[in-house]
């Protein structure tokens, strides 16, 4: 089984990202290639970068770092889940892809934006390219959410129709591919 990761990426008080989050993350536990762990980027709560080493040295002195760093180090795949701030994803997202350097690499990345009219897809390709920088490879195959909180019912849970469902399940099969494509070369440490 694979390692996936999936990462919400809001922090702020009345954030929606953890109930979009909680969707992806039932769907993901029911593809029986995948050990899921949804990791919150606002209960992890990383400060502004404060390690005074480049981190591909990976000499991390704070704890905060040394944890966020096993936690990446042993994922196999991820799945990050995004609004869109002002054209763009969270800057706590930004903040905890660059505490880290290798961790990262040589694994794939599916991911689920919602917003307004544009779906967060403005945020996801700006995190897409970002991604490449740290040797991720952001799948085609994404689940794009518009108008999002239509999605919400009154129990304050998400609910997808039955073309997001297919979204998400093409996105977890290529997942899946990718994944074991990349182990290769991630093992092959040339």
């Amino acid at each position: 089984m694979y390692k996936l990761k999936i990462i919400t990426s809001t922090v702020r008080p009345g954030r929606k990202g953890p109930i979009v989050a909680a969707w992806i993350t039932e769907l993901a536990k029911q593809n029986p290639n995948f050990n899921v762990e949804l990791l919150d980027l606002a209960e992890i709560n990383l400060p502004m970068m404060n390690e005074p080493n480049h981190p591909v040295l990976k000499k991390y002195e704070h704890e905060h770092t040394k944890w966020w760093s096993a936690k990446i180090d042993e994922a196999d795949a991820f799945i990050f889940v995004t609004g869109e701030y002002d054209y763009n994803y969270p800057a706590p997202l930004r903040n905890a892809l660059e505490y880290l350097s290798q961790e990262w690499g040589y694994k794939a990345a599916g991911i689920v934006s919602y917003g307004g009219v544009s779906g967060g897809t403005r945020a996801s390709n700006s995190l897409k390219a970002d991604l490449s920088t740290f040797k991720v490879v952001p799948l085609v195959e994404a689940v794009n959410f518009p108008f999002f909180q239509q999605n919400i019912n009154d129990q304050n849970e998400f609910e997808a129709n039955e073309i997001s469902h297919k979204a998400a399940d093409n996105m977890l099969k290529q997942l899946v591919r990718w994944t074991k494509g990349l182990k290769s070369i991630k093992e092959d440490k040339e």
